[in-house]
């Protein structure tokens, strides 16, 4: 029983890899739902460690292993893919084309970043209820989001910003900055229910919900925003 946070926590590192083979061969939307599959495993290793009682110095290192795979290199690696679509950059690199060296280099900011923020967080006894700096999820969902949101609703302007350069490199700046800022976000576990201490994330789920309700999945990019948003509106309650 104790091996079994462990064996959750593999899953979610093989649903990274195996999203990371379909980027490769451009299927970014199947490597999208795999994300996803890794976000639930990272969430029931978690659950089922807490119910077993089953903590480990390896499956803490574990954890932040799967989750640098799942959460930093796989999608980065998606926005390698996008940006390269735009650029028609070849399969081969060319030394004649600068951006065959520059678009890697700045899409590995992601994964180096997301190392990093795992790196702090193993070693900062202040985030235990809440977080410094988004979380490396929190990065994989921005991003899939976007993926999941083109392909099934209304694409418009979702795809005028998946074919802009200029557009995919600030987001990965953007989100790569924010995972190792020291912003206090949100952590989604609730110790109650009662409204008081949870503001935040009750203001996060009514935005989300009338946002989808409305717009469907061509909301979900803005889940992050919205994340964020009541992130910084919890500092207020405090």
């Amino acid at each position: 029983m104790k091996h079994i946070p462990n064996f959750i926590t593999s899953l979610n590192l093989a649903s990274g890899f195996v999203a990371i083979l379909f980027t490769i061969n451009n299927d970014l939307v199947t490597a999208s739902w795999l994300i996803l599959a890794a976000m639930i495993f990272d969430f029931l290793d978690g659950f089922s460690a807490r119910l077993l009682n089953s903590y480990s110095d390896i499956g803490k290192e574990l954890d932040s292993l799967a989750d640098v795979v799942s959460f930093g290199v796989a999608p980065a690696l998606i926005i390698f893919s996008l940006l390269k679509t735009s650029l028609a950059i070849p399969a081969q690199p060319d030394a004649g084309n600068p951006a065959t060296a520059l678009i890697p280099g700045a899409t590995a900011i992601m994964p180096v970043c997301a190392a990093l923020r795992l790196a702090i967080f193993n070693t900062d006894d202040t985030q235990v209820k809440s977080f410094r700096g988004l979380p490396t999820p929190a990065n994989a969902l921005a991003v899939v989001s976007v993926v999941i949101a083109e392909h099934y609703a209304d694409p418009g302007i979702l795809t005028s910003f998946t074919g802009s350069v200029a557009g995919l490199l600030i987001f990965t700046l953007v989100l790569s900055f924010l995972m190792v800022s020291r912003i206090p976000m949100l952590s989604l576990k609730m110790s109650h229910f009662r409204f008081r201490e949870n503001e935040g994330r009750y203001i996060l789920l009514l935005m989300a919900g009338i946002a989808l309700i409305f717009s469907g999945l061509n909301a979900a990019p803005l889940i992050i925003p919205f994340y964020i948003i009541a992130s910084l509106i919890q500092l207020l309650f405090k």
